[in-house]
């Protein structure tokens, strides 16, 4: 019997104030270095997708979200070159901390964008979602 396709599973984070979304410039990964992205990460595995988008957003901006804070509002079925991927995207405008870059060593910049003039180098996935998100699309598939 063939084994079935397991496929990486992400939390994306919208952290939004009016008009701004909360973007970084990934630095240092080997993925995608020098674009902009959401912070966002991997589930690591025995963690809810919410409980993961809360571990990240500690882990690479210093805040507290609460469970009942995220609002699922995208999943994206992402195929790339190395493989496919299931994405979940959550906005939020509600947290406890100050924001900061956590993790220096991953992130060269974060700061607040206004969401209708995004900065040219963006992770390409992480655009076209803000797009989906802006116009209120729940579900898509990315690089079919």
């Amino acid at each position: 019997m063939n084994e079935r396709m397991k496929l990486p599973v992400s939390a994306q984070l919208f952290l939004i104030e009016g008009d701004e979304i909360l973007l970084l410039r990934r630095y240092n990964t080997g993925y995608e270095d020098g674009k902009y992205s959401v912070v966002a990460g991997h589930i690591d595995g025995n963690e809810s997708v919410a409980e993961a988008m809360i571990r990240e957003a500690k882990e690479e901006a210093d805040i507290t979200i609460a469970k009942e804070d995220l609002q699922t509002i995208h999943v994206m079925h992402r195929k790339k070159i190395r493989g496919e991927y299931i994405d979940y995207f959550f906005f939020c405008n509600k947290w406890t901390g100050e924001i900061k870059n956590a993790e220096p060593n991953k992130c060269d910049d974060l700061r607040w964008f206004n969401i209708n003039n995004l900065p040219e180098n963006m992770v390409d996935y992480i655009k076209e979602a803000i797009e989906y998100y802006k116009n209120d699309v729940k579900f898509s598939e990315f690089g079919w």
